[in-house]
């Protein structure tokens, strides 16, 4: 780990406000300037070791993680508030992750290798000898994403996929839970350097702002992955267009993940699809990005079920810890700029819990489609465990109140399942929705709830800006190593001169 001797940078656990020790101490420019330099002198030996090597780094680095499981889930409770089944379950997803893309390495078809042959017979002009494949950008900075301080953290996504292509990683960690950065830092360079892995294939530091523009400025910087608010993605992108040469980022950002319930399904199992609503509403206090903040719901006689369902579980439904208080706090404002609206009724409110510092308290609102329509400030995100219902009088109104919505992560459809004629009514309107929501997201869900993203070869978790910076890309799954990889092609190079898998 990258460390200075300047002021101090401590977490405070968000269920008690105590400030918790030990401190970590930032990084400085030059201290930015000497993990990205040493990041660059291991990038070639690195990215020139066979897939074996860097294959069982990953499954070392997980199975390091998992050595130490006891203290990751007490610090990781200890900094953030999230409970201890959720914590197992993250730690789960970070080292399957890893193993995931151990496997990618070892298959070796993630290298998209292409080869024509020569044809010098060709007419009207022969062709040449052209081999194709896509080798590593270089080093990659990674920021540490609060909501998930394991799974989009220090060993998360974003770095696994980076070190499988064959790019050394430099994280800049999350201040709101550095203990966990510094426990996960620790694992990856031991192993590192147990296994006689380059000096700088992996190094962290903590710090603020200033350290992450110095990172994304360094020349020797050629990728950055970030998940955070909308403001930290665009500024972080500003950085790096702005430098002599400019750098790819992938940023995962802003969605409010729209929910569409159509008639048939309302009429069927209005109430069973109020609850499972709440049930994915209430995931991580809300404070997950694929949360579902807006439902546009048709309205018919059946609605109030749905309704009724939701609000009985939102106020069944406990306050648990935000991850920090400045979560909390900018939550807050959001609800209360909802509350305040004078078109926007609040129809549930969870339990409050005021021994705990930082409470997230469920809130659900309603509006019409005509207010919704009128107002952008409807379609901000709400960072927390509070969603708003647009009841629409007409399913034909859905097309142009979709269109209306920015890039989102997801998209989920309510059909009916069991009539058949209310099946049927259901998917044709549903048929009329897919075309634009294919344009608007990375996810579309039927008859289930965006939060949960599966981790496999098929997944996406990404989608047009604003939901990311870059919508032909996904964090999450086997896709992600495209991001930090690039074509190269050799044309009528010797076979002694190739590399192994274009000969």
């Amino acid at each position: 780990m990258v460390e200075s001797n300047d002021s101090t940078i401590h977490a405070v656990d968000p269920r008690s406000g105590e400030i918790l020790e030990p401190g970590y101490q930032p990084g400085s420019a030059a201290d930015v300037d000497r993990a990205a330099n040493a990041a660059a002198q291991a990038f070639r030996p690195y990215r020139q070791l066979d897939a074996k090597a860097r294959a069982e780094f990953l499954d070392a680095v997980a199975d390091g993680l998992t050595g130490i499981a006891e203290e990751i889930v007490a610090i990781v409770g200890a900094e953030t508030g999230i409970a201890e089944p959720r914590i197992r379950g993250e730690l789960g997803r970070t080292t399957n992750q890893l193993r995931l893309f151990a496997g990618v390495v070892r298959d070796g078809s993630y290298t998209g290798v292409r080869i024509e042959t020569a044809l010098p017979d060709r007419t009207p002009l022969p062709r040449p000898d052209l081999r194709q494949h896509k080798i590593p950008l270089g080093p990659v900075a990674v920021f540490g994403a609060s909501n998930f301080p394991l799974a989009f953290s220090v060993a998360g996504g974003d770095t696994a996929s980076a070190l499988a292509a064959g790019c050394p990683v430099v994280v800049k960690a999350h201040p709101s839970h550095p203990g966990t950065s510094e426990l996960v830092a620790g694992v990856i360079t031991r192993t590192a350097a147990d296994l006689g892995l380059p000096a700088g294939v992996f190094s962290m530091v903590h710090g603020g702002v200033e350290v992450g523009t110095a990172l994304v400025q360094h020349p020797a910087i050629k990728a950055v992955g970030f998940t955070g608010s909308r403001a930290g993605g665009l500024a972080l992108l500003a950085v790096a267009n702005a430098r002599p040469t400019p750098i790819p980022v992938y940023a995962e950002m802003s969605s409010i993940n729209p929910v569409v319930l159509l008639p048939g399904a309302l009429a069927e199992r209005g109430s069973t699809i109020g609850q499972g609503f709440v049930g994915s509403l209430t995931t991580g206090v809300g404070q997950l990005c694929t949360n579902p903040g807006l439902v546009f719901a048709v309205d018919s006689p059946a609605l109030q079920d749905f309704l009724d369902g939701a609000a009985d579980a939102v106020q069944d439904s406990a306050a648990a810890p935000m991850l920090s208080a400045g979560i909390c706090a900018a939550y807050d404002a959001g609800v209360q700029a909802l509350r305040e609206h004078p078109a926007v009724e609040e129809i549930a409110t969870g339990a409050d819990d005021q021994s705990l510092s930082a409470a997230g308290v469920t809130h659900l609102f309603t509006t019409t489609a005509e207010a919704f329509s009128g107002d952008p400030a409807l379609s901000a995100e709400v960072f927390g465990a509070s969603s708003l219902i647009v009841r629409v009088p007409d399913a034909a109104l859905l097309p142009e109140l979709l269109e209306s919505l920015e890039g989102q992560l997801t998209a989920t459809i309510h059909l009916a399942e069991t009539d058949p004629t209310l099946t049927e009514e259901d998917l044709a309107a549903a048929n009329e929705l897919l075309p634009i929501l294919q344009e608007k997201v990375g996810r579309i869900v039927v008859n289930g709830w965006p939060t949960g993203v599966d981790v496999g070869t098929a997944m996406v978790h990404g989608g047009p800006f604003p939901a990311t910076s870059d919508g032909r890309s996904t964090s999450v799954g086997t896709l992600a190593i495209d991001r930090f990889l690039r074509p190269l092609a050799y044309q009528d190079v010797p076979s002694t001169l190739l590399p192994p898998d274009v000969r």
